[in-house]
């Protein structure tokens, strides 16, 4: 029996916390076997024998370990009904065996829900509230390694609150995704049946991004529930359900009519691939050291960067020859220039004050400006302006009343130029204009140069600057609030390394662009105002005086009629056709999963949540945006606490990629999979073709001979293991193998206190130990005691490495090396084992619930159903029939 403590550890680890709570000293003197088995692993049975013979021999040698076996249960079991667990335990671990027809049964009698023994959530708690949303997963596509370290740093968090006895909820929930899920369905559309979404339309385009959610949300769904999540699924949301539309409608409207949410046109990072705009924090800066090629979406051949291309400008009005040399990255922006530039103090260009030179391709005068802002050390010292391309340039076309035409399209054509350059795309338009002024002599050369090229971090795609009307969210004011809960100490955030960061880019925001032109999303609630009155002229797109936002139609027409000052009958609307960025919506998920603004009982008691646990990659994309619009919109912060965990890279430190064949979905760790499995995975993928061949190329290296069955228990437990704060993860999945050989040494251990114990073993209906405790047990208890406070300190601390490391050590090292080998078992060896799986559950619950209620049909106490303050005085109550790996469930 004692064999599942070893699971709680996996599994919850938060067994310690009993102990660290004074919980075991009633365990101790019960059986003997003291509640610090709750912390170290189960410190199976055989610590609560009575009567115990420790021989001074040396251990025995250990026996050369067997490849695992595998055995399956093959018991009928109705989804939903409890496990058959009268029949003997199979030799070996098996992950198969334990871990099957568990879950539904748990999810059944509601486990999870934090309504679980107190009828309602509002009813009073005086251990108090733990509230934890999780990431919500994007819909496109399968989870990964990544998401499965989320799931077991939460899952443990969740599960040893639950044991401290508070009313715990875990919510799960799933995200559309805008851009992401859009692009997957797009290459999919094209793979398959080579159809675009304009040609299929914006509506059957739609059905086919629903058809996809409802493909892929089911299976994430069904991939945290093997990972043994124990969320409230009764409570599950995705971002587009209509209660999370309703939420994200009212935020918008709201934050208009506060006038923190404003239409301008501005300078934007377009993608051309996308046709839409994205904010600056998803841009990737790439820094080249000179001349790389870059693979961009819609091009066949890679495209030249880190190269600067100086051509010549002929003087107006000069002699032959007279000209103005200027350098470029970006040749193919000089069909929009409309000025030169120099610095007025550079001696090489004062004879050019007010003249001008000529565009070699549209005829046009462009003035010599001399402005501070050129740098005299780059390139020839001379600079072409180009407004509709370059923020800078915007600015000094805005000081000097220069033009500010745009050159290219949504699609990233060349528009507004001459022929030959009318139309082609903006990379060939590069080589066709270097041609050209080749031909015309105006040719000066090709330098290498180091430059920083901005990667739209969703498609891949080089970003163009240009300017298109879009709304914004003014965030300087609420980003102050963000920084100010930080420095007054209301928010907490682990590991502190990252408060420096959030205080430096909470103090130099930009506004955000909340909008982007997409179709899949949440349509945003604006309306463009047209007046039928000839004393109110026509609106432009980018004037936010022709905008009214409304919750309904109606409401909007309402707004514009007073604004205007006209009757609703002159009023025509038309709704903008763009989404809302889909971190606009994430940011209000805290609250609008309980049905903000409606009120609730849910908003009442789980808002504002406790912990909101996460990557520290999506801190600014997420956390900060969650704390904004928390404040902006409720008053008060989403959560008080935020710890940050590591990223997880494959074994060489790459980050986990598709076309490198490295990314592994959990489940291929938890069944196994051959390497033949895993190429035909990437068949179904949507990679192209030279990707693929990358991607098997990679699996072959890595994975030769598959991925080996190692089970939930173990995948958890290693996860947990792997996560040191502030560090990333190389995770090499090979040793998570080495974690089911420590189920295997559970297991085993496990068996062993149960045959020593007997089928007719009951404990003692006093619970007290019969005998005086010998030496051995008094060794073995002061271990397990000191276990379990290392556990509980680790787990206050989101130390998961220290909590793994007091567990494997207690029961690997002193339990089972040292005191079941040298001892031989007889009485009272259960309540040992009971003890250790209690504080092993939050970590190996497979195991936990297999090993523990599968001991030949003995007792086990259901701590789900007992108070936490029973632990002081007494082992609480026993359930024989609940067998739940320690979940610690409260009334």
């Amino acid at each position: 029996m004692g064999l599942c403590g070893a699971l709680w550890v996996s599994m919850g680890l938060y067994g310690a916390l009993w102990v660290s709570m004074g919980l075991y000293r009633s365990l101790w003197g019960s059986m003997g076997l003291c509640g610090s088995l709750w912390v170290s692993m189960g410190l199976c049975g055989s610590l609560w024998v009575s009567q115990v013979t420790w021989s001074p021999q040396a251990p025995a040698p250990r026996r050369q370990r067997r490849p695992p076996g595998v055995v399956t249960y093959d018991l009928e079991t109705p989804p939903g009904q409890k496990k058959d667990v009268s029949v003997p335990l199979p030799p070996s671990y098996s992950p198969r065996y334990v871990e099957a027809a568990w879950y539904s049964w748990w999810e059944r009698e509601g486990f999870f829900k934090p309504e679980y023994g107190r009828g309602r959530v509002s009813a009073p708690n005086p251990r108090g509230v733990f509230m934890m949303c999780v990431p919500p997963p994007n819909v496109t596509g399968a989870l990964h390694l990544g998401h499965a370290l989320t799931s077991a740093i939460q899952d443990s968090l969740a599960r040893w609150q639950r044991m401290r006895g508070l009313t715990t909820l875990w919510s799960p929930g799933c995200d559309h995704a805008g851009i992401a899920t859009q692009v997957v369905v797009e290459r999919r559309l094209w793979r398959t049946r080579r159809l675009t979404r304009h040609q299929l339309g914006r509506e059957r385009f739609l059905q086919e991004v629903w058809a996809w959610k409802h493909e892929k949300g089911d299976r994430i769904y069904q991939q945290l529930r093997q990972l043994g999540a124990s969320m409230d699924w009764d409570r599950a949301c995705f971002t587009m359900d209509p209660k999370m539309s309703r939420a994200v409608c009212e935020a918008f409207v709201r934050l208009h009519e506060q006038g923190l949410i404003y239409r301008s046109t501005r300078m934007v990072h377009w993608s051309c691939a996308l046709r839409s705009a994205i904010s600056d924090i998803e841009v990737e800066k790439r820094e080249l050291p000179g001349r790389t090629l870059l693979r961009v979406p819609g091009y066949e051949e890679p495209v030249e960067f880190g190269v600067l291309v100086a051509f010549a400008y002929p003087l107006e009005g000069g002699e032959e020859g007279q000209e103005v040399v200027v350098a470029t990255t970006r040749l193919e922006t000089m069909l929009g220039d409309v000025a030169v530039a120099v610095h007025p103090e550079d001696p090489r260009y004062t004879h050019l004050r007010g003249r001008s030179v000529l565009h070699p391709f549209t005829g046009q005068r462009l003035p010599v400006l001399h402005d501070p802002f050129v740098d005299p050390q780059f390139g020839t010292g001379a600079v072409k302006v180009t407004p509709g391309h370059d923020a800078t340039d915007l600015d000094v076309g805005q000081r000097h009343g220069l033009p500010c035409p745009c050159v290219l399209d949504d699609e990233g054509r060349l528009c507004g130029v001459p022929p030959p350059f009318l139309g082609m795309p903006r990379f060939r338009a590069r080589a066709a204009v270097m041609e050209a002024l080749k031909e015309r002599g105006l040719f000066r050369g090709v330098t290498e140069n180091p430059m920083v090229v901005p990667i739209c971090s969703r498609s891949g795609d080089v970003l163009e600057p240009v300017q298109r009307p879009q709304w914004f969210l003014r965030c300087s004011a609420l980003a102050a609030a963000a920084a100010g809960v930080v420095r007054g100490g209301e928010l907490r955030l682990r590991p502190p390394a990252h408060t420096r960061t959030w205080l430096q880019w909470m103090d130099n925001i930009r506004d955000w662009c909340i909008s982007r032109q997409l179709w899949w999303g949440h349509r945003i609630p604006a309306y463009f105002v047209t007046i039928d009155d000839p004393s109110v002229p026509p609106g432009k797109d980018g004037d936010g005086k022709f905008w009214v936002s409304g919750r309904t139609e109606d409401e909007a027409r309402a707004k514009a009629a007073k604004r205007f000052r006209v009757p609703p009958e002159k009023v025509t609307l038309r709704q903008d056709e763009d989404v809302l960025d889909t971190w606009f919506s994430s940011g209000l998920f805290p609250f609008s999963i309980f049905g903000w603004p409606e009120p609730s009982e849910d908003l009442d008691v789980f808002y504002p949540g406790t912990l909101l646990e996460t990557g520290h990659d999506i801190l600014f994309f997420w956390v900060a945006r969650m704390v904004m619009l928390g404040l902006a919109l409720t008053g008060r912060l989403p959560f008080r606490e935020v710890y940050l965990h590591a990223i997880v890279r494959d074994a060489h430190g790459r980050k986990m990629s598709k076309s490198l064949g490295n990314v592994i979905d959990p489940l291929d760790v938890i069944h196994g999979i051959s390497l033949q499995g895993l190429h035909e995975q990437l068949e179904n993928s949507n990679l192209e073709p030279a990707e693929l061949e990358r991607a098997r190329e990679g699996q072959k290296r890595d994975f030769p001979n598959g991925i080996p069955e190692c089970g939930t228990d173990a995948l958890r437990f290693a996860l947990c293991a792997y996560t040191a704060q502030g560090r990333d993860i190389n995770l090499d999945v090979m040793r998570v193998l080495g974690y089911r050989h420590f189920c295997n040494k559970v297991w085993n251990g496990a068996r062993f206190v149960l045959q020593a114990l007997g089928g007719g073993y009951r404990p003692p209906p006093d619970h007290q130990v019969r005998g005086r405790p010998g030496l051995a047990d008094r060794w073995v208890r002061s271990r397990l005691s000191r276990a379990v406070g290392a556990v509980g300190a680790a787990m206050e601390e989101f130390d998961f490495p220290g909590a793994t490391t007091a567990v494997h050590r207690f029961w690997l090292y002193e339990l089972c090396d040292v005191y079941l080998v040298r001892g031989r078992t007889r009485g009272g060896t259960g309540g040992c084992g009971a003890g250790g799986v209690g504080y092993d559950s939050w970590g190996m619950g497979y195991m936990g619930c297999g090993v523990w209620d599968g001991g030949y049909g003995i007792w086990i106490w259901h701590i789900a159903v007992m108070g936490y303050g029973v632990w002081d005085v007494g082992y609480g109550v026993w359930d024989v029939s609940c067998g739940i790996w320690g979940m610690g469930y409260r009334i």
